[in-house]
């Protein structure tokens, strides 16, 4: 039997609220037919039409399964669509993904391994460079304002493995803002972090938000509603993509309609 998250009377209303917050209507990435997969006889996404915009925070939910990775995998170029096109900021993904910042689910490490919060965060300009080029002044400025937007500048120079969940995905985000990109995607940026410390994350994103798009994947719904302008429901297809008008009967249709299968 598959979970359906439970959508409170507080989570509808802040949506009615904030839906109406305009704000630029600049496309900058744009899926359209896609089906994409690894296996061209069981496509994980099928018919995908997706539009964002300049500016736009969308929250990607649906179940294990459902897709959501795949799409972003997709928008990164690292999964070639089956069919339908792609473009990032008008272009094609191969010359897109260069305004694309990632950061992925936060996964478990050797903490002893020697590495410092700077070091982590200035793997972001790796693709600003050329093989074997020294990092410049411009990188190492970058970094430290990279690492001052998500407030672990003091932090710098601590070793990675002596942060907590919440304080260590704020660096993972540095390094992402590191490539300067205009596009910033996350998957599940508040899985395993403290429940303390996912409002922080989530104010954290709100604030980047007013300079760059956002489109980030969670199955924190109620939360999710109080922070996003616009929410997709994937189950493989898109069964909704809009403004934050979910209700309880569209989690029935996202998270039952076409049960867990891919």
């Amino acid at each position: 039997m598959i979970s359906i998250p439970k959508l409170t009377l507080t989570s509808v209303q802040n949506s009615q609220v904030l839906s109406s917050n305009p704000y630029p209507k600049n496309e900058v990435i744009r899926l359209n037919q896609v089906w994409a997969g690894y296996d061209p006889k069981e496509p994980i996404l099928e018919d995908i039409n997706l539009t964002v915009h300049e500016l736009d925070f969308l929250g990607l939910i649906g179940p294990n399964g459902g897709g959501k990775t795949t799409l972003i995998k997709v928008i990164l170029g690292l999964l070639k669509p089956l069919k339908g096109e792609v473009k990032i900021m008008g272009r094609s993904v191969m010359q897109g993904r260069r305004y694309l910042g990632y950061v992925p689910q936060m996964l478990e490490f050797d903490r002893n391994f020697p590495i410092r919060v700077d070091e982590v965060v200035r793997m972001g300009r790796l693709g600003k460079r050329s093989l074997f080029q020294p990092y410049t002044k411009k990188d190492e400025e970058i970094v430290l304002q990279a690492l001052e937007k998500v407030e672990m500048l003091e932090l710098r120079n601590r070793p990675i493995g002596e942060l907590s969940g919440g304080q260590r995905q704020r660096v993972y985000i540095a390094r992402a803002l590191a490539s300067e990109p205009q596009i910033l995607l996350l998957d599940e940026p508040t899985a395993n972090v403290d429940p303390k410390m996912c409002n922080s994350i989530y104010e954290l994103l709100l604030k980047l938000n007013e300079h760059i798009t956002i489109v980030m994947i969670t199955h924190d719904i109620n939360t999710l509603s109080s922070y996003v302008k616009t929410i997709g429901c994937l189950n493989r297809r898109f069964h909704y993509h809009g403004k934050q008008q979910i209700t309880p009967k569209l989690l029935e249709q996202t998270y039952r309609n076409m049960g867990e299968k891919g």
